[in-house]
This record gives structure tokens, sequence and C-alpha cells, in this order.
């Protein structure tokens, strides 16, 4: 069952009863008043109940999770999506035999540009944000470790030469990655320059 109508002496009351009866809590619970209860002769002869319609509202994860493989599927992308919560974060990991790596797409563009819409679809009906990461045969991890070896490499050549180095563009989470991994280096600093699709790190001497 997930709508119902219910009455009670006052909206308070219906708004209860539906939450036993659907099984919800009261979050979860949406609901609009049908009839306003009305008092009768003498406070009882003649008076009406409160009357409301409730549903429960859809469940955000669950909803972005079936958005997202119903996108792979029109894809014609083969693959199964687990889904776990790490503190704040809920994690979709895609994982299948064969194309995984259209998936991910060239540097993760694919993946971020499907992880920006799954987000989407799961706080449009929320009022504080829900954060969901995908991921891709361990894809996040793997390309943290080369752009903190990149870091690195970059770093020690800009400490030769004592000339600064632009990196290519790069996505917000990417950059913070390298800002973190050269935050305590000595004799180099980072910061963030251009525009858009077009921001990129500038690694310099301190």
């Amino acid at each position: 069952m997930s709508q119902l109508t219910v009455s009670g002496k006052t909206i308070e009351e219906a708004v209860e009863k539906a939450i036993l009866e659907l099984g919800t809590t009261k979050e979860r619970l949406s609901y609009r008043v049908l009839e306003e209860p009305q008092k009768g002769f003498l406070g009882f002869l003649g008076s009406k109940p409160a009357k409301i319609e409730a549903y429960v509202k859809p469940d955000p994860v669950e909803e972005a999770l079936y958005f997202l493989e119903e996108t792979l599927e029109k894809m014609n992308i083969k693959a199964n999506v687990s889904k776990s919560l790490k503190g704040d974060i809920n994690k979709f990991e895609i994982t299948g035999p064969e194309d995984v790596g259209r998936v991910i797409g060239k540097r993760g563009q694919t993946l971020d540009a499907l992880e920006y819409l799954t987000n989407l679809v799961a706080n449009r009906q929320k009022e504080s944000y829900l954060r969901i990461e995908l991921d891709a045969e361990n894809y996040r991890e793997k390309r943290r470790q080369v752009l903190i070896q990149l870091a690195n490499r970059v770093a020690n050549k800009v400490r030769s030469s004592n000339e600064e180095t632009k990196l290519e563009p790069m996505n917000a989470a990417e950059r913070k990655i390298i800002h973190a991994a050269l935050q305590k280096e000595r004799g180099v600093q980072t910061y963030s320059q251009g525009q858009g699709a077009n921001r990129h790190i500038i690694i310099a001497p301190k």
C-alpha cells in the first residue's frame, strides 16, 4: 500500500494513523488535507472528522539507483550496481565483465557525468543535500594514486628548475587531490587558475 485516505478527530491524529498504516516515518510521509475537522452542535452532534490523503515519499537513494541502472541499460552497457554507505556518502559501485571502460570514459569524464546526473535525481525532492559517489572497477582510487604521483613528479621538477608548471585542466575533486598532496611539500606551492572546464593547477616555486 503506497497511498491511502485516513480519517481522525484531528489532522494530527489522521497523520499518526497514516504513519502506522503505511509503516513509515513522519519525515517520509507526505499528505494533503481533504476535509478539515468540524465540530457539531453541542460539540458532538453532526461533527465531522478530519480526512487526509497520504503517501510515502520515494526513497531518494533507491530512485537514484534505479535511474543509474536504467541509464546504463539505455547505453547498452551490461553492468551491476551495488550500493554502500560510508559516513555521509552513498557509494554506487559499477562492476561488470565488459563495457566498464565505456562507463569511465576519457579521464573519468563519463563517470563524472553519470555521477552528476545521479545526484540531481537523488536531490530533486530533498531539502538537505544527499551525496552520491559513483565508481567503476576502483577507478577513483587508481586515479587518485596517479594524480599524487604526478603532483610529486612535477613538484620535484619545479624545485630543480625554479620555474612554475601548469597542469592540464581538471575537475574540482581532482584539483583538491593535487592541492592536498603538495600542501606540506617544501619549496613549492599550488593555486588554481582559469574558469569552468579550463580551470587548472599551477605548481610554482615557494
